[in-house]
């Protein structure tokens, strides 16, 4: 039972992340062609993060409370929604108030699905089922990187108009391994009408919620004032992964590149997640959470400024190899770390501001990188994203030094 939890759970983020390829990574290469501006669709990107982050509360609220419907119940729903949505884009051609709100209503609900997977770890691990999550979040990194690979090529041989038939076929994956792991998920899990145990652990973890909660996020932030100068060094960090991840088709396209290019060097970005993400704990025996950060923190510089001063797509392609000692090592890292330095209670909010920073990241780069494209093309861009990645990067590493772990 282990092992096919495991590999369900591995297929899940496989084919999720394959639909964040289609439905994000491409949305700048599709929107294009519709007639849209860089501004235009840095506004959607950013709309669809802001909906997102007033959805996902909303639909972690739903998912506990609610006995109607399992918690893959909803995730199907969910699935099948964004599959209409996608659906209707067969016959939207041209840039309209309606296909802008079709992808806004895509990204939202697609970005809010990921809570709800990772809520299904911590429901089979309460039932005794240990999950796997680095090698099944590895196995997102590497769909989302074999689909890029093989997307960009499609996009640049078919056209544009070959993904939303792309999208609708991971979404039909995604449903069908939701439909696949549901049966072995609902003998994993009892209910707690099934099993009066399990309503003891709820009022436990309720109980620590609440407790949590006591502190709200404003007293939080005031009572660790170094780990919001932290966060905001990371805010400026991200900035440059967001760039990259929303505009990645402009930034090739200016030393000349394709969208079939676009795909392989964003499957290589995954792919090269792939390796830190495997060996972080070993490599953690030996080297702290601060180190690790602060060699992070300074190959984001790395890649953004190599990138930068590319004059070729070659050099773009080398510009991601900081993706190994950069995002692959900061991800994990930034999360043990943050378990480090929190007193019992707080780590809940510590990672809950964490989010929000990078989110917040992410919707800014979006607004301001879809502008600038359009004001002063993409060269402008990444130089600025440079200016401010290096400024969060020198912030980051000064402040991180003076918190201290916990007793």
């Amino acid at each position: 039972m282990k092992k096919i939890l495991n590999a369900e759970y591995g297929g899940i983020h496989a084919t999720y992340w394959m639909a964040y390829a289609v439905i994000s990574s491409f949305a700048s290469a599709y929107l294009l062609d519709r007639g849209y501006t860089n501004s235009e669709i840095g506004l959607i990107l950013a709309v669809g993060s802001i909906v997102a982050v007033f959805l996902q509360p909303f639909m972690a609220d739903f998912a506990d409370r609610t006995k109607k419907i399992s918690l893959i119940g909803i995730t199907q729903v969910v699935t099948i929604f964004i599959m209409v949505m996608m659906m209707l884009c067969f016959v939207m051609d041209k840039a309209s108030i309606a296909l802008s709100v079709i992808f806004v209503m895509m990204i939202a609900w697609h970005t809010a699905l990921q809570p709800l997977f990772n809520s299904l770890t911590f429901k089979l691990e309460e039932s005794g089922h240990k999950i796997n999550f680095g090698i099944c979040r590895a196995m997102g990194s590497l769909g989302y990187s074999l689909l890029c690979a093989v997307l960009g090529t499609l996009a640049e041989t078919f056209g544009t108009q070959i993904l939303p038939l792309t999208g609708e076929v991971t979404l039909l994956m995604l449903l069908i391994t939701l439909c696949m792991t549901k049966a072995h998920f609902k003998k994993a899990c009892k209910t707690r009408d099934e099993l009066g145990q399990n309503q003891q652990v709820a009022t436990v973890v309720a109980d620590t919620i609440e407790e949590q909660e006591e502190i709200n996020l404003i007293q939080f932030i005031k009572r660790n004032k170094l780990f919001l100068l932290v966060n905001i060094g990371v805010a400026g960090i991200f900035f440059s992964n967001s760039i990259f991840n929303s505009f990645m088709l402009q930034i090739v396209e200016n030393v000349g590149g394709t969208s079939e290019d676009m795909g392989r060097i964003l499957a290589v970005m995954a792919f090269l997640e792939i390796p830190p993400m495997f060996l972080f704990e070993s490599v953690h025996k030996k080297v702290s959470c601060k180190r690790l950060l602060q060699l992070g923190a300074i190959c984001f510089t790395l890649k953004i400024l190599c990138a930068t001063i590319a004059d070729s797509v070659f050099m773009v392609y080398v510009a991601q190899l900081f993706q190994l000692t950069s995002f692959g090592i900061f991800l994990p890292a930034m999360v043990c770390f943050i378990d480090e330095i929190m007193e019992k209670g707080e780590a809940v909010k510590g990672q809950a501001l964490y989010t929000i920073i990078t989110t917040v990241a992410t919707i800014f780069a979006s607004l301001v990188g879809g502008v600038i494209l359009d004001v002063s093309g993409a060269s402008s861009l990444l130089w600025i994203s440079t200016a401010i990645t290096g400024a969060g990067a020198v912030l980051f590493c000064l402040v991180i030094e003076r918190v201290k772990e916990k007793k």
